[in-house]
């Protein structure tokens, strides 16, 4: 397949060649039916549980993140109902339109087709798009609306209207609705309107200051949701970005090992090989689009890096800022042999991007057929997705110890068993998190006509069920069972399921107490639940 080619064109477009465009077309399809199958048969991941029990609340905001993925999943399910793919449907949707804008981005700088198949096929190309969109998270739902804010000002750009500036401020509100991160993109709105000589123009424009007020107000929800309930959210990811820890070559090295695996280990140095130039170019000549895009990435790879060294990076953290690297990969390859730079260079320029894709895309196929159709466990219980698989066994315990003990509600201490069990009962049983009660401000009352005066399940891993927090209760806790999950022969994680009796939980205890506050720093150790 050729993925581009020396074109020493200036500024000509170049004609599209239809025999390559259905091929290109076709192998999007095939790819996007293999993430349709994973999202389908894969049990979901704890996070993922936790996210659909927002999808099932009314409440404007949560405390670890904003609503945003709570609504992707409410569409996904509203569709397919509360199944696997129902859940996850919404991140396919996400990676389709993000190549979209990607390859639009790249035809508005390049007018080369080559490019744009590029653009197309480096997500493709990189575990964590060309698969792992199908997993939700909160980045899932950030990622597209941070490539359409990119794409609003490169069509700025493109054509000096300053009414794309409102899109971008639409897009950017919507962005930080879905995650907190977003916000690391502000740096390279702000160079994309400083550097240029443009500068004066925007400055006394009022569509900048209109952009700014429009992504204020659709964010507004979670500023209204924080202000009820004492600014919780940001006080929560005040404390997990302000942390202090102990400098370790370990999380330095967790941290690009996870970029190289998720991005590709080819892929990634192309990427940064590209936006290297972007930037150059752009901060020398000032060319907005260059600008725009290579800070895009620089920054915030540059502010994990300096916090992996005393803090492990979350896998998906980084993954809003590589699209705007392979938009800025795909334009750099084309302008290399524009400006003259020399063969060797540009032929293995070239050389490098089609291995990145071609090997890239057979490793995310690879993959996809060691979870989806293998037997093997190779790595064992540090499997990121067999790690959190098998829950159905605690589950089918939990029912059969339900109806042996006529227990009418379960009890967890922490958000994935919960999340799991919420799940798997699916409200036919009410599911309580008796302990950090701070996540759950705004939802609806779980049950408590069935709580209230009978018997209980408690349902923990081991060994959180030794927790101290029960000494502030009245509850009698009768040891039951032990179960273990298990993923391909490999046991996972035991779980103890207890008797509960002699107390009711407190669904509202009062801010500050042992049942109401969060545990942020044990989230830091590593959680696609963290950071905001």
């Amino acid at each position: 397949m050729t993925i581009i080619s020396p074109d020493n064109r200036s500024t000509k477009p170049d004609r599209l060649a239809a025999p390559r465009w259905p091929a290109i077309v076709a192998l999007i399809a095939v790819l996007t039916a293999m993430r349709l199958v994973y999202a389908s048969v894969l049990d979901l991941r704890t996070d993922e549980a936790y996210y659909w029990t927002w999808s099932k609340e009314s409440a404007l905001s949560f405390l670890d993140h904003p609503p945003m993925i709570a609504w992707f999943i409410r569409f996904g399910t509203a569709i397919f109902g509360d199944t696997h793919l129902g859940v996850r449907f919404a991140g396919i949707l996400a990676m389709l339109v993000t190549q979209l804008l990607l390859a639009d981005i790249v035809r508005r700088v390049t007018h080369n087709h080559r490019a744009i198949v590029l653009a197309l096929l480096m997500p493709e190309a990189a575990l964590y798009y060309g698969l792992l969109m199908a997993k939700v998270a909160p980045d899932t739902a950030l990622i597209p609306f941070a490539v359409a804010m990119l794409w609003s000002l490169v069509r700025l750009a493109e054509s000096g209207d300053g009414r794309w500036w409102l899109a971008a401020g639409l897009f950017a509100g919507l962005a930080l609705l879905s995650k907190f991160t977003a916000i690391m993109l502000l740096p390279a709105v702000l160079a994309f309107a400083l550097v240029p000589d443009w500068r004066r123009r925007w400055l006394s424009s009022p569509y900048p200051w209109l952009a700014a007020l429009i992504a204020i107000v659709v964010f507004s929800p979670v500023l209204i949701w924080n202000e009820q309930h004492d600014w919780a959210s940001f006080r929560f990811q005040a404390v997990r970005a302000t942390a202090v820890r102990e400098l370790s070559l370990r999380t330095v090295g967790e941290f690009i090992g996870l970029q190289l695996g998720l991005v590709g280990f080819v892929l990634l140095p192309v990427v940064l090989s590209g936006v290297t130039l972007t930037a150059w170019r752009g901060y020398l000549r000032r060319e907005p689009v260059a600008i725009l895009l290579s800070t895009a990435v620089i920054v915030p790879f540059g502010y994990f890096c300096w916090k992996s060294l005393s803090l492990r990076i979350g896998d998906t953290w980084p993954m809003f800022l590589w699209p705007a690297g392979f938009a800025a990969a795909a334009i750099n390859i084309t302008l290399l042999p524009r400006e003259n730079w020399p063969a060797w260079m540009v032929k293995s320029t070239v050389s490098w991007a089609r291995i990145a894709v071609i090997s890239g895309i057979a490793f995310v196929v690879g993959v996809f057929f060691y979870y989806v159709a293998a037997p093997w466990n190779l790595i064992g219980r540090t499997d990121p997705v067999g790690g959190e698989a098998g829950f159905e066994q605690v589950a089918a315990r939990a029912q059969d110890q339900l109806q042996k003990t006529g227990a009418s509600w379960i009890a967890t201490t922490d958000y994935r068993t919960y999340a799991m069990l919420r799940w798997h009962f699916n409200g036919r049983v009410p599911v309580v998190q008796i302990n950090e009660r701070g996540r759950f401000q705004g939802f609806r009352d779980p049950g408590m006509n069935l709580v209230k005066g009978h018997t209980g399940l408690y349902v923990a891993r081991e060994p959180d069920n030794m927790l101290s927090l029960w000494r502030e209760t009245t509850a009698v806790r009768q040891p039951l069972e032990r179960v273990e999950r298990s993923w391909r022969g490999v046991v996972m994680d035991s779980y103890a399921l207890e008797k509960l009796t002699g107390w009711t939980p407190e669904l509202a205890p009062p801010p500050g107490t042992p049942l109401f506050r969060w545990h942020v720093l044990a989230g830091l150790i590593g959680s696609d639940a963290t950071p905001g």
